[in-house]
């Protein structure tokens, strides 16, 4: 990729460090933005080429192409608006903010100020749910009708947030890709065992228009590792196995038939292994939001980012009245 992008990265903890690796694989790394210290002396020694602030106001007479927020979700909304007032592009972590009326001010504010608002649901630049995207667009399965997620392993647990705020980002904006819709109806249980009030296992149940339904089941006290999306259509199947080694994705020829008699007709028929571009993620997200920072994001912008987070709420809100 050819790129004379100058990104600022703010916040170079555990997911931050990973923003870090790639923007400087692709040559766009600038500077970085972190009030711990000793943590910003030992990341000038693996990014000698690169500027270092303790603070975000130092950076702006610099004239990054954009900023990249990488920081405790608590931070997202005060440190995107102050980005943002200053009128720059900015790709913010999920979950955009924590709640409604933050997301919703921030997005007044790039509107105001001309900026665009993009947010980190990686997911969406998986290329295996890219291409699940284009077999639903395209007919390959039909009417869309039935999406399931399985988000399960054994930790890492949290104390700071549970399992659904923690995970069902990633699940929540795939559906929100899939369906195009957002959903009229939603459910959630759950149950916290291992700390008061943190959830450590949840399902979540969706019906969206045009009858599509849809469940996200999340754990991290579970036995093994399990990444799954399923997608069921009314011409055909489609499973992807994020947590084995290869993993797959297929289509399975498979449906019923109503016949004329009101008897349903099983078809069966073949599997088969879907291929797909293995690059990362990461990668094709950051190229996205460099490729477009000053155009604008048809994928995972503020809008979708406080879809999200709608979504989110309404769904913690009834995990609380059945707990």
């Amino acid at each position: 990729m050819k790129n004379n992008k100058k990104i600022c990265v703010i916040g170079g903890g555990r997911w931050g460090k990973n923003h870090l690796k790639t923007l400087h694989r692709l040559n766009s790394l600038s500077a970085i933005v972190d009030n711990n210290q000793s943590l910003l002396s030992d990341l000038e020694k693996i990014y000698p080429d690169v500027l270092f602030f303790s603070s975000i106001e130092e950076t702006f007479s610099h004239k990054f192409s954009g900023y990249v927020i990488v920081t405790p979700a608590p931070t997202h909304f005060k440190i995107a608006k102050t980005v943002i007032e200053r009128g720059f592009p900015v790709l913010i972590e999920k979950p955009m903010t924590l709640n409604v009326a933050d997301a919703e001010s921030l997005i007044r504010i790039a509107d105001k100020n001309q900026v665009n608002i993009m947010v980190g649901h990686v997911l969406l630049f998986h290329p295996a749910i890219q291409k699940i995207k284009e077999l639903v667009d395209s007919g390959t399965i039909g009417e869309l009708q039935y999406i399931y997620s399985n988000r399960l392993n054994l930790g890492q647990v949290r104390k700071e947030e549970d399992v659904f705020w923690s995970f069902a980002p990633h699940d929540i904006s795939i559906l929100q890709y899939l369906t195009e819709s957002f959903p009229l109806k939603i459910d959630t249980l759950g149950g916290a065992f291992l700390q008061k009030d943190i959830h450590d296992s949840t399902i979540t149940f969706l019906s969206y228009p045009k009858n599509i339904k849809a469940h996200i089941y999340l754990s991290w006290l579970h036995p093994f590792k399990e990444h799954r999306i399923v997608v069921i259509g009314s011409e055909g199947m489609i499973s992807f196995e994020d947590s084995l080694e290869n993993k797959p994705l297929k289509f399975y020829n498979k449906k019923f038939i109503l016949n004329e008699d009101d008897d349903f007709t099983k078809v069966d028929g073949e599997i088969k292994e879907i291929d797909y571009d293995k690059t990362f993620p990461l990668d094709k997200e950051l190229i996205y939001f460099m490729e477009n920072l000053n155009k604008g994001f048809d994928i995972s912008d503020g809008k979708n980012g406080l879809e999200v987070i709608k979504i989110l709420n309404s769904a913690s809100e009834r995990l609380k009245d059945v707990t």
